[in-house]
């Protein structure tokens, strides 16, 4: 019996994904970077090319904290931005701190 299958149909075989797999973000360490980047999605009618920077920096964020294989930016369809500064930090925590320091300092003075 074939329970929902084509009767001709004798096998198949499972293939992982061209690219492996990687382990999902449980502890939220790409959070921001990765909300970013969705948010600038919905505001951006989901126009990708609008936010490839933030789409670089959730990959940058994922390549360091181990979540995934690091790789070279042109195979990850990067291959027509900077190879070096063009991500800065990409979770958002220079830029936080950074405003952070500067309501303290508004206030200050």
């Amino acid at each position: 019996m074939s329970f929902g299958r084509p009767p001709s149909f004798t096998s198949f075989t499972v293939l992982p994904p061209e690219r492996g797999s990687f382990p999902l973000d449980h502890e939220g360490e790409c959070q921001l970077a990765m909300k970013t980047y969705l948010k600038c999605l919905r505001s951006n009618g989901n126009d990708n090319g609008k936010c490839r920077e933030l789409s670089k920096a959730y990959l940058d964020c994922r390549m360091n904290r181990g979540l995934m294989e690091r790789d070279e930016w042109k195979n990850l369809g990067f291959a027509d931005t900077p190879a070096t500064g063009a991500v800065g930090n990409v979770n958002g925590e220079a830029a936080a701190a950074g405003d952070a320091s500067s309501n303290r300092s508004s206030r200050t003075g």
